[in-house]
This record gives C-alpha cells, sequence and structure tokens, in this order.
C-alpha cells in the first residue's frame, strides 16, 4: 500500500487564492454598506429597513455587513432539479458542472434553407428536441425569442413547447410576476401538482437586477414570487465593462458581485433557505464596434474570479459558456466555443448556460447545438483526467509485450481503451483517402445532418395523459387575461 498516494490525476484551475477572495468580498461589503444599491420597489425597502439596512433618498438602500454574511448562510449549499419524469437531472453544488440551452435568441439560422431570419415558435421547439436528443446538454432553454406568438405570450408559448418537446429541465425567463406564475401553474400540471413541483423542481428562472447597482420593481417581483413558492431562481446580473460596469475587471467583479448578493439578501429575506443560483457575468464593450462581446477572454476571467468566490460562499453558481461573437458556423465560433465550454469546466461552474449562442447573443442555429454537444463530450472526457494506479501502468502487460512488441492485440486494450480514448462522433478521424470518398465532409457539414436527423427521428416522451389539455388550457385562459396588458418593469 502506497500510503496518502492519490492515483487519479486531474486539471485544475483557479485564478483567486483566498487572500484575493477575501478582498474582492471585503471591497462588495464595503460598495454595499457604504454606496449601497437602488430598490425599486417599496415593499422590498419596507422589507430592507425592517431587516437593519439604512435607507437614503433616491431609493437608495445600504445594506450592512452582518446582514449580506447572514443572508450568505442562510442560502443552500445545494439545489437538486428534476426532469419531468421525476429524476434526478442536475444537483447544483460543490464543482459539479451542468451545461445547458440559453433563451431569447431574436434570430435563428434555419436549419434546412440557412436563411438568417427572426425566430419562430418552431424553433424553440426545434432547439428543446435537437437538446432532448443529446447526452451531454442537461438543461434546456427557449433557445428563441418567437416572434410569431401573440402579445405577453412568448415566454409562456416557449415554456409549453419546451415541456412538450423534452423531458430535461427548463431555464426560463419571464415578463413578470404574471407570466412567471402561469409556467409555474403549467410545469405543477406537466408533473402532477404544485407539491410534487416543490419537492421536484424541474426549471430555474433567470432573472436580472440593473447593472450598475438597480433593482427594478419587475424583477423583485419575480424574486419574490420565487421565493415564495420555493422555484428555483437564478438572479445574476450582466454587466458590460466599459459600459454599465468599469473597464477594469476588479472593479467590474466588485460591481456584478454587490448587485448579485444585494439580490441574495432580498431572495432570503423574504424566504430563509429558499432556493437560489448566484453569481454574475461580464462581457465588454468593445471600444471600436459598440458590440457587447462574449467570447472575449476578459469574459471567462470574470467568471472564473465569480467561480472561486461562490465556491468560497458554499452557493451554487451560476456561468456561461458556448457564446461566440460569429454570426454562423466558421472557425471563429468553435474557436470560442471551446475556449469557454473548457474554461467554465474547469471552473466548476455548477449552471452553465448559453451553449450554441452564435452574433453576440442574437442568434441561434440548431446545429450549433450539435457541435458544443460534441465539444462538452471532449471537454468532459479532459477533466476526468487519467490514473496511474497499478492497473493503469499495467507494468505485468508491458514486461509480457517487451521491447519491440505490441499492445494491440492484448487483453489490457481491449479491457481499457474505450475508457481511456475519446470516441467522437461527428470529429473527423478518417484518413484524407477516406475522408475524399465520404463526401469531404466538415464538421459544420456533419452537424447539420445530425440536428436534421434529430428533428425527423427523435422521439421524445410523451407527457402523461391529460397534460397536454392542461397545458392547452392554462394557455388559453393566459391568453385571455394578457392580451395586451403592460407587465410591471
Amino acid at each position: 500500500m502506497n500510503s496518502g498516494f492519490k492515483s487519479q490525476c486531474v486539471p485544475e484551475y483557479r485564478i483567486l487564492n483566498e487572500a484575493q477572495i477575501k478582498r474582492i468580498h471585503c471591497a462588495t461589503l464595503e460598495l454595499l454598506e457604504t454606496v449601497g444599491v437602488k430598490v425599486m420597489d417599496g415593499e422590498a425597502r419596507k422589507m430592507l429597513d425592517d431587516a437593519g439596512c439604512h435607507l437614503k433618498e433616491g431609493n437608495i438602500v445600504q445594506i450592512p455587513n452582518w446582514l449580506v454574511e447572514d443572508c450568505i448562510r442562510s442560502a443552500p449549499s445545494r439545489i437538486t432539479i428534476y426532469n419531468r419524469l421525476g429524476k434526478e437531472a442536475m444537483r447544483l453544488e460543490g464543482h459539479r458542472i451542468h451545461y445547458g440551452l440559453g433563451t431569447d435568441l431574436i434570430n435563428t439560422i434555419d436549419l434546412e434553407t440557412g436563411e438568417l431570419r427572426q425566430s419562430r415558435l418552431q424553433d424553440v421547439a426545434n432547439a428543446a428536441k435537437v437538446a432532448d436528443a443529446l447526452e451531454d446538454i442537461d438543461f434546456i432553454g427557449s433557445y428563441a425569442l418567437p416572434y410569431d406568438s401573440p402579445s405577453n405570450m412568448g415566454y409562456i408559448d416557449s415554456f409549453k413547447a419546451e415541456l412538450e418537446n423534452s423531458v430535461k429541465p427548463i431555464f426560463y425567463t419571464a415578463t413578470g410576476s404574471e407570466d412567471l406564475a402561469v409556467m409555474n401553474s403549467m410545469a405543477a400540471a406537466a408533473v402532477g401538482g404544485a407539491d410534487i413541483l416543490r419537492e421536484k423542481p424541474i426549471h430555474i428562472h433567470y432573472a436580472e437586477p440593473l447593472t450598475p447597482l438597480m433593482h427594478t420593481s419587475g424583477a423583485i417581483r419575480k424574486l419574490f414570487y420565487c421565493a415564495d413558492n420555493l422555484v428555483p431562481v437564478n438572479y445574476t446580473p450582466g454587466m458590460m465593462s466599459g459600459a454599465t460596469a468599469p473597464v477594469t475587471l476588479a472593479g467590474a467583479i466588485t460591481v456584478g458581485n454587490a448587485e448579485a448578493l444585494s439580490g441574495l439578501v432580498m431572495h432570503q429575506l423574504r424566504c430563509k433557505g429558499a432556493p437560489i443560483i448566484s453569481g454574475f457575468g461580464m462581457s465588454t464593450l468593445d471600444m471600436k464596434t459598440s458590440a457587447c462581446v462574449y467570447g472575449c477572454p476578459e469574459y471567462r476571467l470574470a467568471i472564473s474570479a465569480c467561480s472561486d468566490l461562490y465556491h468560497y460562499y458554499g452557493i451554487p453558481m451560476w456561468g456561461t459558456a458556448g457564446a461566440s461573437e460569429a454570426h454562423c458556423l466558421d472557425e471563429q465560433a468553435g474557436m470560442e466555443w471551446g475556449i469557454s465550454l473548457l474554461t467554465a469546466a474547469l471552473d466548476g461552474s455548477n449552471l452553465i448556460h448559453d451553449v450554441g449562442y452564435l452574433g453576440q447573443g442574437l442568434v441561434g442555429h440548431p446545429a450549433a447545438l450539435v457541435i458544443c454537444a460534441e465539444t462538452i463530450n471532449y471537454v468532459k472526457r479532459f477533466i476526468r483526467g487519467f490514473d496511474i494506479d497499478d492497473v493503469a501502468i499495467s507494468m505485468d502487460v508491458i514486461r509480457e509485450v517487451g521491447p519491440q512488441g505490441g499492445f494491440i492485440d492484448t487483453a489490457h486494450t481491449f479491457e481499457n481503451f474505450r475508457k481511456e480514448h475519446w470516441q467522437p462522433e461527428l470529429c473527423n478521424r478518417l484518413t484524407l483517402e477516406n475522408w475524399k470518398s465520404a463526401g469531404q465532409k466538415t464538421l459544420a457539414d456533419k452537424a447539420i445532418e445530425k440536428a436534421r436527423m434529430i428533428l425527423k427521428e427523435h422521439e421524445v416522451k410523451p407527457l402523461a395523459d391529460g397534460v397536454q389539455e392542461d397545458l392547452d388550457a392554462i394557455r388559453n385562459t393566459a391568453l385571455e387575461e394578457f392580451g395586451g396588458k403592460i407587465f410591471a418593469s
């Protein structure tokens, strides 16, 4: 026995040491206590006042250090999410990683024609079905904003289409607490009732504060709805360094962390122990083009710092990966997807969304999901590392084969090659001549073919008896109620 020897070799990465984490944490506490945040909701301000915060002119709330740290401690360190069949799908804790789709892309590249057009409800259904078939995609999102849905019904129609076309957990947005409640009732209908949904949630709501340092009434209403109903909520700011946040990464990280933690304070004061995923994302403003940049290295550095902070806090954390500024399935997309998907895994982000984004968060393509799923599979093999125990070193096999021998026909090779060697589905490993004779297909060509095949052949597990009728009824009632209504913002 080799006492204390660790045989598994895995890649490790972190950007902040403990002293640096505490420096950012203290700067965040100072910002919340001395500058504060703007809270545009009277009920929330009264709750914060009663909890010991200081109210200033202009709806500014200064939050004392002790209250922030109390609420960090009260937030759960583990959130379990299920699929609509009642099976555990994701455990958001520690360094467990889960990849999934983002939401609300206004444009879609048509899978059949290659045309760039406005997104439709069918694009939401297609993305859900493609993701349902891809083992390395853990959760789904709308991936499109359906312009063909009636006013105020886009998010509701998307949520319904996702339930109908996948069993996987749903990451979703809402206009206000009104349509959020409708989607929660749809989720309850899909699993057999509100009590079952609370015990085994299948959805995570995504809401944001308004950077810099402001919480709108609409965002707070959604945050409170989730707390009251124990709906897991991902409440995270999306800053843009150089525009809505300082251009320096440390300054932007401090502002983002203050926004996230002030949201967490309100959520935990509303319902101690309610499930929340926190953190922050930080795109940059390109000073030449005025574009909001997703695929830049600064974004990855900020997310890595966020990961280190929230692992220190012990709170499940959000992240992004698989987003590119490229407007099509080109080499830039592959580069930016690959780097971000790998670093997100090394970070140990728990809930990694935006997989398959193109065009600065404005363009979707079903084949992008296929390419990213293959990349995620590669990443998972990489971070698994390798073993150097006696079986892995295989000294007996090496002795048996000896100098100038071969290992291809040994039992050791047969028993271990599938585990040791990554086996791609789409990446080319044909010889040059065989690749030519097979049609010289690129990765994008094969991804498009696979996406088409999934949409044609993949069978999604159906909703339980009677659920489709319930969803239709809930949707029709919402259409009657919300037509032309303006939700609070």
